[in-house]
């Protein structure tokens, strides 16, 4: 009976001491939210056969615990050939999250674990099944669109015409605009835009896609820009 009770007491202090080794250093994921190594809360919403999270990623960490480069010099920003990562006026605190450049989307280590940077296909089921199922909001754009902080527009249809009709879907887009040539932030208020995984050559070196949304338009764009450029991310969870 000795025995027991201390192989007992000897587990529950195994399991004791594996939580607090690993609880720091893990992300945590429940129904509705997950975290990265910053501790950051993203809040999550299911549309369709998708998980999507509700907030720009903010992670200043890869998911095995290597820091991103910081860059906060416009002319180091536009000459990195690497990872890298900002904030709109260096704010951690930022709404729209950080911006980073491709380096930091190609390492695969972004999103936290059991999350990645979406597809362009994945993209196109969002857009798809928004555009079948949650047309409440007049359009695509505007049922992704959240219902704050994008410039108005009287362009009937558009993001930025009657913004408390936005955000059916529950996704919560955000206009955190774009880091561009000189290294400045763009559009901030009136553009968001969020990286794919795809990238393939250009005229000037390597291009890798984005989808976007303007502030005085009712559909979702699809474009391409240099990896060098900033753009936000929005994370999807793994499949099932």
């Amino acid at each position: 009976m000795r025995k027991h009770s201390i192989l007992l007491f000897s587990c529950k202090l195994l399991s004791l001491m594996l939580f607090i080794g690993c609880k720091n250093d893990e992300p945590k994921t429940s129904n509705n939210t997950v975290s990265d190594l910053d501790g950051n809360l993203y809040h999550t919403v299911k549309i369709g056969t998708q998980t999507w999270m509700v907030e720009n990623l903010k992670t200043t960490k890869y998911n095995d615990g290597e820091p991103i480069p910081l860059i906060t010099d416009n002319l180091i920003w536009i000459n990195s050939k690497s990872s890298a990562y900002r904030f709109y006026h260096n704010d951690i605190a930022c709404i729209y999250g950080a911006t980073y450049n491709w380096y930091a989307v190609n390492t695969g280590k972004l999103a936290p674990i059991g999350w990645h940077v979406p597809s362009v296909a994945e993209w196109d089921t969002l857009v798809n099944y928004v555009g079948a199922n949650l047309g409440t909001s007049n359009s695509v754009a505007k049922a992704l669109a959240a219902k704050t902080n994008w410039t108005t527009s009287t362009q009937i249809g558009s993001i930025g015409n009657d913004l408390s009709n936005n955000n059916s879907s529950g996704f919560s887009a955000l206009p955190g605009g774009y880091t561009y040539f000189g290294g400045e932030f763009y559009s901030i208020g009136g553009w968001g835009s969020w990286w794919t995984t795809y990238s393939s050559k250009s005229p000037d070196g390597v291009s890798a896609s984005f989808w976007y949304l303007s502030y005085d338009v009712s559909s979702v764009g699809h474009s391409g820009t240099h990896i060098a450029d900033g753009m936000s991310v929005r994370c999807i969870r793994d499949a099932q």
